[in-house]
């Protein structure tokens, strides 16, 4: 036993010595192909994304719909003169998992695994995709599998109301992402081309320990990846207004009401917590996203529904509530850091788009702890402001419209 001293690690045990937990800290870098790499080294797994903001659904044209939803089960298909086995049997060898998804704001491909192996495989993400025949069949079966289990959800369509009630039916946001109708080859390989490129892309990756040598790896992994165009994402124009869809056998009614929201995601979060700690007592949810902030309720008659909504929203709020919904929204956000290697992905990622940085924990509650309450108070005013968007679906029989509505 003297021979042995309580410095010495064993491969495949616990250790003995271990090293001290740190905060998460991050760094950002533009290369020169204007992919911007976030990273941060404190995570114990590492995820790997790459985010293109203009591969959602909000930037098809009019004879792209479905393009968004069937370039995303596209994802980690032939391409680069890589089969799609060699591309799925690479990443996994690493130990690594892949994932896709997509939504009207942009398309997210990425792995989680272990550090070692972060960067590795990382141009998988940013496969040049040769759109084969079969590929691009399965990908469209794919997607209607998708798109039908998506009708049977109610709060999809809600969902989907809600977008085409806040920017109108016929416009890309409004549209719905799930379609039905499948455009052709030649116009996935277009929109695929025009939205996933690597200038203005986010590359996120968390337990990353250091920032140059990952950005050099990435630089030359991925140089002979597609550029993209350098158009900017798409702006959504609010509008305001009602779409709504009736199914009485259901008996049951979903009814969400939604504002326009320009301030700062921080401020945002605050008051959709606000609007939850309104609503408690009467069962109305409040919910945000880019754009739009709102409140939900749901009942089997739907008799009541909009007014404890229209309620709600009109709530003057206390100092206390907005003081409860401050730290609500920061315990939100700190969680979010801390809540596994894809969402502390996720949220450097939306931070890089936001605002073209992100920082600690440190930082983020400094950023809650400075929101004042004229802030919030203000940009409730400000949403109040805008048209209402009404959606509501189910048994609505007894929903008045959004034209009822007054605050």
């Amino acid at each position: 036993s003297s021979l042995v001293t309580q410095d010495l690690e064993f491969p495949g045990l616990p250790a003995v010595t271990p090293q001290t937990a740190k905060a998460t800290e991050a760094s950002v870098t533009t290369l020169p192909s204007g992919l911007t790499v976030v990273t941060e080294g404190a995570c114990s797994t590492s995820t790997v994304s790459i985010t293109f903001p203009k591969a959602g659904s909000g930037d098809e044209a009019i004879d792209e719909q479905g393009a968004s939803h069937i370039n995303k089960c596209l994802g980690f298909k032939s391409g680069s003169d890589m089969s799609t086995l060699y591309i799925i049997r690479s990443i996994e060898t690493t130990g690594a998992v892949p994932f896709a998804k997509a939504d009207r704001l942009g398309a997210t491909l990425g792995y989680t695994g272990p550090r070692e192996t972060a960067a590795s495989v990382v141009n998988m993400l940013a496969i040049d995709c040769s759109m084969e025949l079969w590929d691009v069949r399965d990908a469209k079966v794919h997607a209607k599998l998708e798109a039908e289990e998506a009708a049977k959800s109610a709060q999809i369509t809600l969902t989907e109301n809600l977008y085409a009630a806040a920017y109108g039916p016929q416009t890309s946001a409004g549209r719905p992402y799930y379609m039905s109708t499948s455009p052709s080859t030649d116009l996935l390989r277009s929109f695929r081309y025009r939205a996933y490129g690597l200038n203005g892309a986010v590359l996120a990756a968390t337990g990353v320990e250091d920032h140059a040598a990952f950005c050099s790896e990435v630089s030359e992994l991925m140089k002979g990846s597609a550029a993209g165009t350098p158009d900017k994402a798409d702006i959504f124009t609010y509008i305001g207004g009602e779409s709504r869809v009736a199914a009485p056998s259901t008996g049951y009614a979903h009814v969400a009401l939604a504002f326009e929201m320009k301030a700062p995601s921080a401020v945002a979060s605050v008051v959709k917590h606000a609007l939850s700690l309104a609503g408690l007592s009467a069962g109305v949810e409040a919910f945000v996203t880019p754009g739009l902030v709102g409140v939900y309720a749901g009942s089997e008659d739907g008799a009541g529904l909009v007014e404890a909504l229209a309620a709600t929203v009109s709530t003057k709020f206390s100092a206390d509530i907005i003081k409860r919904a401050k730290g609500l929204a920061k315990i939100e956000a700190l969680m979010a850091i801390d809540g596994g290697s894809q969402m502390l992905a996720e949220t450097m990622t939306a931070s890089i788009l936001e605002s073209g940085s992100f920082s600690g924990p440190a930082d983020v509650a400094k950023t809650y702890d400075s929101i004042s309450d004229s802030a919030v108070s203000s940009a409730v005013a400000d949403m109040l402001k805008s048209n209402p968007s009404l959606a509501a679906v189910g048994d609505i029989s007894m929903v008045p419209y959004q034209a009822s509505i007054s605050f």
